[in-house]
């Protein structure tokens, strides 16, 4: 008898509260019946930046409205779920340890499995929820907490080819964003702004790419953004548009070619054995700007790589990617119990360094 599994996914790592559903029969596509995402925007709008004690708060205030939400969406209720699953890591522990201790509550009041999930890892398998993807596959992760290459060939079996040692893009995008005046989130303000701009009067670095391997940094970048800004001020009293969308075209090009040029080492890594069906995966909000997508595509192209990007929603931070990695350990057997603790940093790669830094959305694991 074919078997149907429905999952409550919940995440709260960083500033969206999140609760989605996600059932599978069989071997088929996962479908996604529910997901709400109860973003934070205008609490932390004051900040320019993400404020973990405000972020906490807001998650014990709404989690129990997104659950309530995401079951109504989907027409199910809490009894006939086969397990709840949570973000149990890394992120805000604040965040974290609100849905953690919200599954928990979920998971014993209705005498469900609890099952823990790393938050990298939800992201990481979102190509198994959206188009099928089979292992081995290349994951580049590329948001405002994360950078990383990651080799994924199971569930549970993760091994990274590099990562941003200090800044992560969507960091240094945000950090860029303050620097020139530009509106937060920073990422969609600097995209829009370089449009107009000449991505060649300014002379950007372009970090480690005379060095070998996979390993990236970004914060460099933010620091010569900052010393043209004010240069430009010094000889001119202040900024004009044109100079904000020259900076902003220099810098999101500085970015891409760093980003392609590190994938590209990264596939050759992953293409290093025999592959059935070779797959370059991104998730990420930076994954959204159309020129760093167009240059990652353009990479897996060149290398005779599938490209796949899921749509916006599972880019970012959400519960159906949670909710469908919960599915994926449960089917296999995997649950945790009471005593599954929060956790600030948790590599997917156990066996590799750690990376240094820590973002502002997130430690970086």
């Amino acid at each position: 008898m074919v078997k149907t599994l429905t999952v409550l996914g919940l995440e709260s790592s960083c500033d969206d509260t999140a609760a989605a559903v996600v059932q599978q029969t069989g071997s088929e596509p996962a479908r996604i019946l529910s997901s709400v995402v109860l973003g934070q925007a205008e609490l932390h709008a004051a900040f320019g930046g993400v404020v973990p004690e405000i972020a906490a708060r807001a998650h014990a205030e709404k989690l129990d409205i997104a659950v309530r939400q995401a079951l109504d969406l989907a027409g199910i209720g809490l009894a006939r779920m086969d397990a709840v699953a949570v973000t149990a890591g890394p992120g805000l522990i604040g965040g974290v340890l609100a849905g953690v201790m919200c599954a928990k509550g979920l998971a014993t009041g209705a005498g469900k499995p609890l099952v823990g999930i790393n938050h990298l890892a939800g992201h990481a398998l979102t190509p198994r929820l959206t188009d099928q993807v089979a292992f081995p596959y290349l994951m580049l992760l590329v948001s405002g907490g994360h950078c990383q290459f990651l080799l994924v060939r199971g569930i549970d079996d993760f091994t990274r080819l590099g990562g941003t040692i200090d800044d992560a893009p969507g960091e240094a995008f945000d950090k860029t964003a303050r620097l020139l005046g530009l509106a937060q989130p920073g990422g969609p303000s600097v995209e829009i702004a370089a449009r107009e701009g000449d991505a060649m009067r300014f002379p950007f670095p372009r970090p480690l790419l005379d060095r070998e391997g996979c390993d990236m940094s970004f914060s460099g970048l933010k620091t010569a953004l900052l010393r043209l800004r004010d240069k430009l001020i010094a000889e001119k009293g202040g900024l004009t548009i044109r100079d904000r969308a020259d900076l902003s075209a220099g810098f999101q090009m500085a970015v891409a070619d760093v980003l392609a040029e590190k994938t590209r080492r990264a596939l050759a890594l992953y293409l290093a054995e025999p592959v059935p069906q070779p797959v370059l995966a991104v998730a990420g909000g930076v994954a959204a700007n159309q020129l760093i997508r167009a240059r990652l595509e353009t990479v897996a192209g060149e290398m005779g790589v599938d490209f796949i990007a899921p749509p916006l929603s599972l880019c970012t931070d959400n519960a159906a990617m949670i909710a469908y990695a919960g599915l994926e350990r449960f089917r296999a057997g995997e649950q945790d119990d009471m005593t599954l603790a929060a956790r600030p940093r948790w590599p997917l790669d156990r066996t590799s360094p750690s990376l240094l830094g820590s973002g502002k959305k997130g430690a970086k694991a």
